[in-house]
């Protein structure tokens, strides 16, 4: 799977949110200050072409819509996570999370109760 940009995953996202959109809605959703409407427009047609949204014509205009799902991309993108940094070990991962980021003890039961509960499904 292709990754996003930074900016191109920020539009991801509202569309996300939003199920379906034209690029105004997209930009009245973004954090100020907004970007111009064509750099929104120019950004969701790199989406368009790298499969991640689709349209439908509406009038004059184009509704967009997201065709992965963000639960999708998440996994693909913290799996490359995993391998990148982690030389594909989750315990890594999760070891350095809760060395470098001081996990409660609490939140970690919690996790391992969730796997658990995974695994048993």
């Amino acid at each position: 799977m292709k990754q996003l940009t930074k900016a191109e995953e920020e539009i991801m996202h509202v569309l996300w949110d939003l199920n379906e959109s034209n690029v105004k809605d997209v930009i009245d959703k973004l954090p100020e200050p907004k970007p111009a409407y064509n750099t929104v427009s120019t950004i969701i047609r790199i989406l368009e072409t790298k499969g991640f949204v689709d349209h439908k014509q509406e009038g004059k205009s184009h509704i967009y819509f997201p065709i992965l799902k963000k639960t999708e991309y998440s996994n693909s993108s913290l799996n490359k996570l995993v391998e990148n940094y982690f030389q594909g070990s989750f315990k890594d991962m999760v070891s350095f999370f809760v060395k470098k980021n001081d996990v409660d003890l609490k939140d970690f039961e919690q996790m391992i109760q969730e796997i658990k509960t995974k695994e048993n499904e």
